[in-house]
């Protein structure tokens, strides 16, 4: 391990803080709730942030997603297809997800099991494995490292709009 996958672990390890702290103690209409028609809940965000970790950490490295290797899939038994993520997804995309009463449990045992691999993964990389192309497809190619950060920068975002919603079904 090196002092830059230390620095990484700690910044997945905040975004699995941010996630638990949020969904904890919720019941599944809590988890659905959007403040208005258009926007995304906390089940929706976590979910969605979770699928983005697992899916760009797999293609990084060369491994399943927990999504499908795990069988995850099949429990959240979402209406949208297997390698579905979030991305391009519409207000209905977003109400059939709370519509499907997911649990805080299982949102957070997902998130749980995608932050175990992250680590894993991390925790063998050398600094040299950073700079490695993990994507040919942008100018300039995308590094390990900056898909890493990019992951990261994307995850914290999105678990602060979930704690934000959790923070106003909570007020006064």
């Amino acid at each position: 391990m090196t002092a830059s996958t230390d620095l990484l672990i700690d910044a997945f390890g905040r975004i699995r803080e941010t996630v638990r702290d949020t969904v904890d103690g919720l019941s599944p209409d809590e988890l659905a709730v959007r403040v208005d028609d258009g926007a995304n809940s906390i089940a929706w965000l976590v979910w969605h942030l979770t699928r983005i970790q697992d899916d760009h950490l797999a293609d990084a490295t060369g491994t399943d997603q927990v999504w499908i290797a795990e069988k995850w899939s099949e429990r959240f038994a979402l209406p949208f297809p297997p390698l579905a993520h979030g991305y391009g997804h519409s207000t209905e995309d977003v109400a059939a997800l709370g519509a499907a009463g997911l649990t805080a449990e299982l949102l957070g045992g997902y998130h749980d099991a995608v932050h175990d691999r992250t680590v894993a993964h991390l925790g063998a990389l050398k600094d040299a494995d950073l700079g490695r192309v993990v994507d040919e497809g942008w100018s300039p190619p995308v590094t390990l490292g900056v898909r890493l950060v990019s992951v990261i920068a994307d995850d914290l975002q999105h678990a602060g709009q979930a704690a934000f919603i959790r923070g106003w079904l909570e007020r006064p």
